[in-house]
């Protein structure tokens, strides 16, 4: 995944330096690969403190007169209780593994909390606890680990028992797990649909188990649809109960047992379901998607950003009861007379008849934050920013002051271009801009073509004065290109311009011309295609298969060559943009795992992955390493940027450093 810096793509250089960037770029291949490689002292490298530090949240439950919160992106894991009586956080446990928790659930006791966590790999340790609410103070234990990584979704059975959902490898599809705290077993009742590849929902009745799957991205690969399968609690046996009119659907994404109902939220088709539990086949289509369904008298809420809505049971009338775009919700109970919801911010208690809200603030409510793992960066203007959930770092370099924007879901890439950021923010937020000079927050200025949600990389465009960004469709696959103009406020995007399998994962920009890396997550099909492409015009202008065995990563441009980085460790690429030849591969095992990102600062391209910094000779396009055991705190894939000085930025773990590899530039000259 490329990163971003104001000019990030083009390097504008002055003096003795250009002449030697100038003189480079018009070597022929073979003197290049001739020539003598960097020979470069260290850098100089400056710890600026923690990149993003915050309480950030992915899951909530109300017990009593308690909401649990479960945490995002933070180490340890850990799990808080809001007190709503008080306003207060009276309790917290850690968790022994994981990163987020994206899973609570409750016996029907009120004693006992469970909790499932998303973690990055089969690992050995529990991934599923329990606390015990009746003694706060002693920290919750694991009880259990499934066969799959992740936990979604837990629901408990009225005699105790717990079912679990998750997935989160694309190569084995979920089973539907159950833990007995009786036997302490945890048992696979199998896998319904081999097809699928995540399961995100699941419920339980006295005689009856739901387990809702589908796919991360549709539309490829043989994936499944969306399902609902109805385990008998006895025979372990399955049916699919999904109703035909959601069946298009991509991915069951909520259950919920209501007062003889089940409410099922559905990824795609833009509507809902509640199903009698007593007779699947009779149920009821609600006209909007919706999650994390609850009922007070006969009004059923859900969740749909960006607000909470009310269905009717006697009328069938929809009304949004919290009309203001609080950000990403993850939770919804009832309360009293009242809806409960949590953001990324506040618990919110909200009047299903008024309409209004009351916001309880979690940074001021005690909230224990930490550093947490960090999204897109962007350098310039004397400012670094840093993405995280919910929020961005703006790193004031001159006062050594850090203050937090609220920006909802992440910033997953950026530029500052004449001291103004432009962002790619997921989750379907588009491209959002902040002017430091206004106070004003970041706020949205160019929506994305629908699905498109995830924005994955982003750079400048300073002859057409074009913001670009690439992006990817998480549910039908593929992706788009879209150009923001500040200037005039313009828009243009495309979707699938490289085809309908490859996402644009990364993006560069010279002379006016887009430059556009594929990235294929299928078995089959071209996996790294580079289209070049006229932001204007918004059409192709050529293409070539750089012949990589795997997607690209990264896109960066150094006088005549477009650089490419290969997914997975798979190599380097180097393409002479006049001859529209490849004329390099090498090696980048090394120096990278899977994602990095590449920068040019100071006439050479730098790039880094999870474990290394590392620099590409512009003569020899040889690999040097610049740090080593990086090993930054990345959530989505690492990053590196560059200020108008030609400093680096990245982050060591999870604070924010920055490079000065002034020894480079002295080896070039000599």
């Amino acid at each position: 995944m490329s990163t971003f810096a104001i000019n990030r793509r083009q390097l504008l250089q002055t003096g003795g330096i250009g002449g030697l960037a100038v003189a480079l770029s018009a070597m022929s291949p073979g003197a290049a690969e001739a020539a003598r490689p960097l020979n470069t002292a260290a850098p100089q490298i400056t710890d600026l403190g923690p990149a993003v530090v915050q309480f950030s949240l992915m899951s909530s439950l109300l017990v009593g007169d308690t909401v649990y919160i479960g945490s995002r992106n933070l180490n340890p894991v850990r799990i808080i209780g809001f007190h709503l009586p008080t306003g207060t956080i009276t309790s917290r446990t850690d968790l022994g593994s994981g990163y987020s928790i994206q899973a609570l659930a409750a016996d029907s006791t009120g004693r006992y909390l469970y909790a499932g966590v998303l973690r990055d790999g089969i690992d050995g340790k529990p991934n599923l606890y329990r606390w015990d609410l009746s003694t706060p103070n002693v920290p919750a234990v694991g009880v259990g680990e499934t066969g799959d990584r992740d936990i979604r979704a837990l629901a408990v059975a009225p005699d105790g028992k717990v079912y679990l959902a998750g997935g989160g490898l694309t190569t084995n599809a979920p089973s539907l797990w159950e833990y007995d705290p009786g036997t302490e077993a945890m048992t696979s009742w199998g896998v319904p649909d081999p097809g699928a590849t995540i399961a995100q929902a699941v419920a339980a009745t006295a005689d009856t188990v739901y387990f809702g799957t589908g796919s991360t991205l549709g539309g490829g690969n043989g994936s499944s649809p969306a399902r609902l399968f109805a385990f008998n609690r006895t025979t372990r046996t399955s049916t699919n109960i999904l109703p035909a009119e959601v069946a298009t659907g991509v991915s069951v994404t909520s259950l919920s047992v209501l007062n003889g109902q089940l409410g099922v939220g559905v990824k795609g088709p833009g509507k809902s379901v509640l199903i009698n539990l007593a007779n699947h086949a009779q149920y009821t289509i609600i006209a909007k998607t919706g999650v994390m369904f609850r009922q007070l008298g006969n009004d059923v809420f859900f969740v749909k950003e960006p607000g909470v809505w009310s269905y009717n049971l006697v009328t069938k009338k929809i009304t949004q009861i919290l009309t203001e775009d609080v950000g990403a919700m993850w939770g919804l109970d009832v309360y009293g007379n009242k809806a409960l919801t949590v953001s990324s911010y506040d618990v919110i208690e909200v009047d299903p008849v008024a309409k209004t809200a009351i916001k309880h603030d979690l940074t001021d409510a005690g909230a224990p934050g930490g550093p947490q793992l960090c999204m897109g960066l962007a350098a310039g203007a004397g400012d670094v920013y840093v993405g995280g959930t919910g929020t961005i770092a703006r790193h004031q370099l001159a006062s050594e002051q850090v203050s937090y924007l609220r920006a909802t879901g992440e910033a997953k890439d950026a530029i500052v271009v004449g001291g103004i950021l432009y962002t790619g923010q997921y989750n379907s937020r588009g491209i959002y801009s902040y002017d430091p000079a206004t106070g004003q927050l970041p706020y949205p200025v160019a929506a994305l073509p629908a699905g498109q949600n995830r924005p994955l990389d982003v750079c400048w465009d300073a002859v057409n004065g074009m913001v670009i960004a690439g992006a990817q469709n998480d549910t039908g696959g593929g992706g788009c290109f879209a150009a923001y103009k500040p200037s005039t406020t313009q828009v243009i995007t495309k979707v699938n311009p490289i085809d309908a399998l490859q996402m644009v994962r990364a993006v560069a920009t010279k002379d006016g011309v887009a430059y556009l890396g594929g990235d294929n997550i299928y078995s089959t099909g071209p996996r790294s295609t580079v289209v070049a492409w006229d932001p204007v015009a918004n059409q192709e202008l050529w293409r070539l298969d750089p012949g990589q065995p795997q997607g690209i990563a990264a896109l960066a441009i150094h006088g005549k060559f477009l650089y490419g980085m290969s997914r997975k460790a798979a190599g380097l690429f180097v393409i002479d943009l006049d001859s529209r030849q490849v004329v390099h591969r090498g090696d980048l095992s090394s120096v990278c795992t899977d994602f990095g990102a590449l920068q040019v600062s100071r006439g050479i391209v730098y790039g880094v992955s999870d474990t290394t910094v590392f620099r590409i000779d512009p003569v020899t396009f040889a690999v040097s390493v610049v740090v080593a055991d990086i090993n930054g705190g990345w959530y989505s894939g690492p990053h590196i940027t560059a200020d108008e000085d030609g400093l680096l930025y990245t982050l060591r773990g999870p604070n924010l450093v920055r490079i000065d590899d002034q020894q480079a530039m002295q080896t070039m000259r000599r």
